[in-house]
């Protein structure tokens, strides 16, 4: 699919107190190591499972789900549909992910959407949708990190990617298309706080 906007941004969106907040949320709640894929489906990972995972993704996560959360993001996500031209129909948001990056943490090309809608009959909110639009808000100061870097990849056989230096400002969200492939470098100082939200719609007709 063409796009004539890979991401929308929004610079220091969200307040330094905001931020603050959401990061001593955070870090009050117990944290787990990201999985991604099919390592997510299950119930128990093997050493050599953690191996591999590690090569595409090593981060901390913790799951939240808090409505001043979404009530402080939502506005974005929808003038960022609007202004981008996308206008995709989306009417659900997962839980959101409070992700760390510490030195060394990264995530490589990956992303958002699945191959296939959701298949949950027992929970309406998920069950036929697909994952349409993500967000990424930065928590971090610049200046207490380093590396990190969020890229887009606009042409996956020439490999050709954009750098979005425009989410460094703290407070800042990015949204884009959840089939967009995006990665994390790895951080080499400091940990990176980011937030993610993923946002479900009926599949595209």
């Amino acid at each position: 699919m063409n796009l004539k906007y890979y991401y929308w941004y929004f610079q220091s969106a969200l307040s330094p107190k905001f931020c603050d907040e959401l990061i001593k949320y955070g870090e009050s709640k117990k944290d787990k190591i990201a999985l991604t894929g099919t390592y997510g489906k299950k119930d128990k990972l093997s050493k050599k499972d953690y191996e591999d995972l590690k090569k595409l993704r090593n981060s901390n996560i913790v799951w939240l789900n808090d409505k001043w959360i979404y009530n402080e993001i939502h506005p974005y996500i929808h003038q960022a549909n609007f202004n981008a031209g996308w206008n995709y129909q989306f009417d659900y948001s997962e839980s959101c992910q409070f992700t760390k990056y510490k030195i060394n943490q990264f995530y490589d090309w990956h992303c958002d959407s699945n191959d296939l809608p959701y298949n949950e009959p027992n929970d309406l909110n998920l069950n036929g949708k697909i994952r349409k639009l993500s967000v990424t808000c930065s928590l971090s100061d610049p200046k207490d990190y380093k590396g990190g870097e969020l890229e887009f990849r606009i042409d996956r056989e020439k490999q050709s990617y954009l750098k979005c230096k425009e989410i460094l400002p703290r407070g800042s969200i990015v949204v884009f298309p959840s089939f967009v492939y995006h990665r994390v470098k790895p951080v080499t100082k400091g940990t990176r706080y980011s937030l993610v939200v993923w946002n479900l719609g009926h599949p595209f007709k």
